[in-house]
């Protein structure tokens, strides 16, 4: 399959790496075509991997994954043709987070609204759904590297088949075991709201590595 991955950080990398190993052609879109961390990345992954703009890579993927910052991920999106987006599904993997002064980030949107939110109304004929914004870039793609991949993964979207198809990927490609249908996109506003614990927790712990388990 063709797969987009929107951003050239971390998590873009983390994604990227794991679909090539999969036997996916993946192309990393940043703003430019010869940005320097995507093409470090595609000298590293082989013949599959690739690298362009926004736009080229919205074109190229069947799926698209959004990795960008979650304060561009609007302007990414935009820089795409609205035909190459129409009736593909984007996995959101962002948060509107501002470092901007500092540790901790502050969220630029929340309560009563969302990134997730803001996405699918720009772009009603994407079907966005919103995962994996929860736990580290390295549990992304791996759940087993904590308590053995015993823990959950949230889904949200409005398309109830693109939700499934997201499902299918979360556990057949990356390996989780339990994935909670939150239900529409507005539940985006609570998985984006958990970053400021999260962070929290991170230098509590002091390890990233970490999830949680729903227990009844």
């Amino acid at each position: 399959m063709k797969i987009g991955i929107l951003g050239s950080g971390m998590v873009g990398e983390s994604i990227g790496t794991r679909l090539v190993q999969l036997g996916h052609q993946v192309r990393m879109g940043s703003r430019t075509d010869n940005n320097e961390r995507a093409a470090a990345w595609v000298r590293k992954n082989g013949t599959t991997a690739s690298q362009g703009t926004f736009r080229d890579t919205a074109k190229f993927g069947e799926i698209l994954f959004n990795c960008t910052a979650g304060l561009g991920s609007l302007d990414a999106l935009r820089q795409a043709e609205e035909a190459d987006l129409n009736g593909k599904i984007l996995i959101d993997i962002s948060n509107p987070l501002d470092f901007s002064k500092g540790m901790p980030p502050t969220l630029t949107v929340c309560n009563t609204d969302s990134l997730g939110e803001q996405i699918q109304q720009a772009f009603p004929r994407l079907m966005v759904v919103k995962t994996l914004n929860t736990v580290n870039c390295v549990v992304m793609v791996n759940p087993a590297a904590v308590g053995k991949g015993d823990h959950d993964m949230f889904v949200c979207g409005n398309d109830t088949g693109a939700k499934g198809k997201v499902t299918n990927i979360l556990k057949d490609w990356f390996g989780w075991k339990r994935v909670i249908d939150l239900g529409d996109i507005t539940n985006a506003r609570g998985t984006e709201m958990w970053l400021p614990l999260w962070i929290r927790l991170m230098v509590s712990e002091g390890t990233p590595m970490f999830n949680l388990k729903i227990v009844k």
